[in-house]
């Protein structure tokens, strides 16, 4: 059978934002979606639908199943979702190319990756010399990100000391090549290790995908027959990697759109390769894509003097009143006056809060918490952009790792008293006279319990009766109660903790059921915060139960407990603490709310809005993006030079990047961009970054009285 479509060449839409890239692509799948009707009965049609990111792919595959009515089926993925679901569906050809045990593999979260290679790579870390100020921690994050980036960029991880070598200075201790040749071997070890229990993390999927399925000829045969179209969007923001997969697509025939934007790249340094996916346009028919003609009313129209008065400092034209500026000096007034001019803006119904974006190159608790507060207490939502906090910021999660403590044996040593204290709060619930449920100890009753009660004295009873304070009454009968209940439950999950070894995960959930109602009472961030801390409990005793024969980690029931508090409270696990968006017609929070983000998570969402607030306009991070980039990025990318990656280059690209962001936020603001400044940082520092000339060139509004 001859595909119809195999004499039309690919079709490539390159475009600024907001230039109807992603609708030419959406056309394109409903036209290929039509023509398929011609196949064989016999035969399934089907598409590889890509998108950067998870939300962009939720966007994207909704617009699609709208555009041809739900009749055609097609697989919607990010690059990284596909290539994950590859390896493991296809994990029989690799383990026989790598003769490897025949076990179902199990993908390690980053923070479990970083707790195992720190313990495999203990002695090794011993042996170094890390100067004060440097961390060990950073020292295996940036060896693991190494990996990855070797893999997305389909570089041999056995390339990676030399490429090292070659690209760094060695003008500090982090960029010894002698430092990185041995890290390199424990890469090495670590990807060993890791095979053999059938542990994957991302780097190692990336490398198992291109150097060993992908080539496969039998992995190719069932990928080029389920996929005869791979349409793809923003491919500015995708790794290497997918160059590789959408090459092998078309050179089997297959139907291919992609879209491009050369103001994207919102994750370039972070594995993304631009013009490794660039290079694709060469095998495809063209269309430069342009949004109409901006009106002089839009900030678009003056794109050209924005840029022109950040980069070049003795161009002295005004702005245009469409560009304001908000002026203090402490960044506490900055942040007042920013919502106060939201609020009022609303009130008057200038604006409505969806179409208000305020967007910071980092948002800072401080800031986040600030702006939620004042508009929240006006009746305005606000909608944090995949906000995620610290696990352990949530009280309910301290709470029951503190419970942990106090139910394995030898581990009370890890729960201060004012932890002690808080648990007593967040876990007593109960109902009052109306049916209400509540805590039933205060923080004053509970400081006094956690002072009075609590002790350490090895025989693991921990939490002494009430009456060992001597003012016991003065606790009152309900708090009594509750302190009375919680203690006995700690020790009846003592006991059946010790005669039957009762992982984490099951003692959390007897807490949720038996302490806290089942969450009834909870609210949303508080309940995603428990599904986290399952969820994460859940994989670290999957991955322990496979390292647990381990000569080299073998630890015994509670130091895994206490490794696994211990994680969590270094901070290294992550809960979403707000609902995200879903597909339906329903009202969503976004559809009524102010969105709140850092210049990263704006661009990766792909939105615009009327009014843009940019918020510390003047800080430094500007010239970063508002995302750190990866160790060592530059030389994994297909352009790089193979020599030395020195400080003029690295000034450069952040030239650069900061031109892509000033052109993308301005094309995606549709009617003003208020420059929030203030004179002084939240660190007390002065702010005088790259956009300050553009602050004091903009028209300067009056405090709100």
């Amino acid at each position: 059978m001859v595909d119809p479509n195999q004499n039309h060449p690919p079709q490539w839409f390159v475009g600024p934002a907001c230039s109807g890239k992603t609708e030419r692509l959406v056309q394109a799948f409903q036209r290929w979606s039509e023509q398929q009707k011609t196949f064989p009965a016999t035969e399934t049609p089907n598409a590889l639908i890509l998108a950067a990111n998870d939300d962009n792919r939720r966007d994207l595959t909704q617009r699609l199943a709208i555009a041809v009515r739900g009749r055609y089926p097609f697989v919607s993925k990010t690059p990284l979702g596909f290539v994950s679901e590859e390896v493991v569906l296809f994990w029989p050809l690799i383990f026989e190319q790598l003769h490897l045990k025949a076990q179902f593999p199990l993908r390690l979260r980053p923070e479990t990756e970083q707790e195992l290679a720190t313990q495999l790579w203990r002695s090794h870390l011993d042996e170094l010399d890390i100067p004060a100020g440097h961390s060990e921690w950073r020292l295996v994050r940036r060896s693991l990100d190494l990996l990855q980036l070797a893999g997305a960029s389909c570089t041999p991880v056995e390339e990676i000391p030399s490429i090292l070598a070659l690209g760094l200075s060695g003008q500090s201790w982090e960029n010894d090549p002698d430092l990185w040749q041995g890290m390199g071997k424990k890469l090495l070890e670590w990807r060993q290790w890791c095979l053999e229990r059938g542990f994957l993390t991302y780097g190692i999927i990336y490398e198992l995908y291109w150097r060993y399925l992908l080539p496969h000829d039998t992995y190719q045969y069932h990928l080029t027959r389920r996929y005869r179209g791979i349409f793809a969007d923003d491919l500015d923001d995708y790794p290497a990697i997918a160059r590789a997969l959408i090459e092998t697509e078309l050179d089997s025939g297959a139907t291919g759109a992609f879209t491009f934007n050369r103001d994207g790249q919102v994750r370039l340094m972070l594995n993304a390769d631009p013009e490794a996916l660039e290079a694709l346009a060469q095998r495809c028919r063209v269309e430069v894509l342009t949004p109409t003609e901006p009106a002089p009313n839009t900030p678009r129209f003056y794109e050209s003097e924005i840029l022109q008065t950040v980069t070049d400092m003795s161009y002295g034209v005004s702005l245009p009143p469409l560009i304001r500026s908000i002026q203090t000096t402490s960044r506490a007034a900055l942040l007042r006056q920013t919502a106060d001019l939201i609020v009022e803006a609303i009130r008057r119904q200038e604006v409505e809060p969806q179409d208000i974006a305020i967007i910071a190159p980092g948002l800072d608790p401080i800031a986040r918490y600030t702006l939620i507060e004042i508009l929240s207490h006006q009746g305005i939502r606000v909608e944090p952009l995949n906000e995620q906090r610290p696990l352990i910021g949530s009280a309910v999660a301290r709470s029951l790792l503190t419970l942990l403590t106090l139910i394995y044996p030898d581990l009370q040593h890890l729960a201060q008293r004012s932890e002690i204290a808080e648990m007593l709060v967040v876990l007593s619930w109960g109902r009052d006279a109306n049916g209400r449920l509540n805590s039933q100890i205060d923080p004053v009753r509970a400081g006094l319990l956690a002072d009075y009660c609590y002790q350490v004295d090895g025989t693991g009873t921990c939490l002494l009766p009430s009456e060992h304070f001597d003012r016991w009454d003065r606790l009152g009968s309900r708090a009594t109660a509750a302190y009375q209940r919680l203690r006995e439950w700690i020790e009846k999950r003592q006991q059946k903790q010790q005669q039957n070894n009762d992982k984490p995960s099951y003692i959390f959930n007897l807490a949720i059921q038996d302490l806290l109602d089942n969450g009834n009472a909870l609210p949303y961030d508080q309940l995603s915060a428990l599904r986290e801390l399952m969820e994460t409990a859940q994989h670290f005793w999957e991955v322990e139960r496979r390292w647990r024969d381990s000569d080299l980690l073998a630890i015994s029931p509670s130091q895994a407990v206490a490794q696994f508090v211990q994680l969590l409270r270094r901070g290294t696990v992550t809960a979403n603490a707000y609902p995200g968006r879903f597909l339906g017609s329903g009202e969503t929070t976004s559809a009524t709310a102010v969105t709140l983000a850092t210049v990263f998570q704006y661009r990766s969402a792909r939105s615009s809005h009327r009014w843009q607030f940019w918020l510390d306009a003047s800080s430094h991070l500007w010239e970063q993006g508002g995302a750190a980039t990866l160790f060592g990025a530059p030389l994994f990318l297909e352009n790089w030079s193979g020599g030395l990656w020195l400080p003029e280059d690295e000034e450069r690209e952040n030239q650069a990047r900061l031109e892509r962001i000033l052109k993308d936020l301005v094309a995606r603001a549709r009617e003003r961009i208020y420059l929030c400044h203030s004179d002084l940082a939240v660190t007390g520092t002065e702010q005088n970054g790259v956009l300050s000339s553009l602050v004091y060139r903009a028209l300067e509004l009056e405090p709100l009285k």
